[in-house]
């Protein structure tokens, strides 16, 4: 049984929460929530035994062994660097950190303290992903991928009557590419590893964030084509393009159906049952790599958080999406 405590109090969390009790080797021991009485709020809807206003003391508490962060993008290093500091396990939510030099300290300090971090990305743990990757060798030669994940944000309407929430205000590392690009992205990392160049294109908010963006990723024989957008929608789905046929995904960040079509007009169904909530697969892999005696996913590893990180923050740096968690680098 490992014993969470909880920082964010939003709607990621409670679906989180509801998933996670799915497992057997989950219990919810803590909160964290800068007032105490959203904390107290919070707590008694979840029947959470313990409450903290003060991150430090949630850290050192030995009421639980690891931490599922939820809060803005641009908090999750800090917060999670200071629960490692004290032996904590960390399960961050995606993006899991504003840039690639906040994750390297998260990751550092995970090897320094002998702790599991994982970003919590949910789309390369589903059955169907699996399945993604135990099929993909029979059509052939890869030679196109194709994401889009473009959800219009009900915040933009608050947005464009002169209301900045969370979702597009720069200070906490947000924007299209971060919150949806991102599911795009990390699979096709996953499953190809990074590009040898990329090209971004993005619309840019007056609150500077971008509403949407692409990116075209150059592979070695294979190129990937992207598509982000929180200021539209997209029913579209993912195709793994290769010789012999080619690989249709229902929704990438869920991957609700998965088909082959081959060439000779033939289609195969590798769908798998999914026997649970989306969020309970990221938080069994969790679980499980702790249970085996490791530090790191093997899926949601290092190594892919870190490709992923690279990818955006290129994508940024060519669409001139720059966040103030970015300029705190060279103070």
């Amino acid at each position: 049984m490992i014993r969470f405590g909880i920082i964010g109090t939003n709607w990621i969390t409670e679906n989180f929460i509801q998933a996670a009790r799915q497992s057997e080797d989950f219990a919810l021991t803590a909160v964290y929530s800068r007032t105490e009485e959203k904390a107290k709020e919070f707590a008694a809807k979840f029947d959470i035994p313990h409450r903290f206003t003060d991150l430090e003391s949630m850290a050192a508490s030995s009421e639980l062994d690891a931490v599922y962060i939820a809060s803005p993008n641009s908090l999750h290093a800090e917060q999670a660097i200071l629960c490692m500091s004290h032996g904590k396990h960390v399960l961050c939510e995606k993006p899991a950190a504003s840039n690639r030099h906040e994750l390297q300290k998260m990751v550092d300090a995970a090897r320094n303290h002998g702790v599991l971090l994982m970003e919590a990305l949910k789309s390369t743990l589903l059955p169907n992903f699996q399945s993604i990757r135990e099929h993909l060798p029979k059509i052939g030669p890869v030679r196109r991928y194709f994401a889009s994940y473009c959800q219009y944000s009900s915040r933009y309407d608050a947005y464009k009557q002169g209301t900045i929430l969370n979702a597009f205000n720069p200070a906490f590392s947000n924007g299209s590419l971060m919150d949806l690009g991102v599911y795009c992205i990390y699979p096709l990392v996953v499953l190809f590893g990074s590009p040898n160049r990329i090209q971004a294109e993005g619309t840019m908010l007056d609150s500077g964030v971008d509403g949407q963006g692409s990116l075209l990723l150059a592979y070695e024989g294979m190129e990937a084509a992207i598509m982000h957008s929180k200021i539209s929608n997209s029913y579209l789905p993912t195709e793994i393009q290769g010789e012999n046929g080619t690989m249709v995904v229902d929704r990438i960040n869920q991957s609700r159906k998965v088909e082959i079509r081959y060439r000779d007009g033939s289609v195969e169904d590798v769908t798998k049952p999914q026997t649970k909530e989306s969020m309970y697969y990221e938080l069994q892999e969790f679980i499980d790599v702790l249970k085996s005696g490791r530090l790191e996913s093997a899926t949601n590893s290092y190594a892919n958080s870190l490709a992923t990180m690279d990818i955006m923050d290129e994508a940024r740096r060519q669409i001139g999406l720059v966040f103030p968690a970015d300029r705190a680098i060279y103070k």
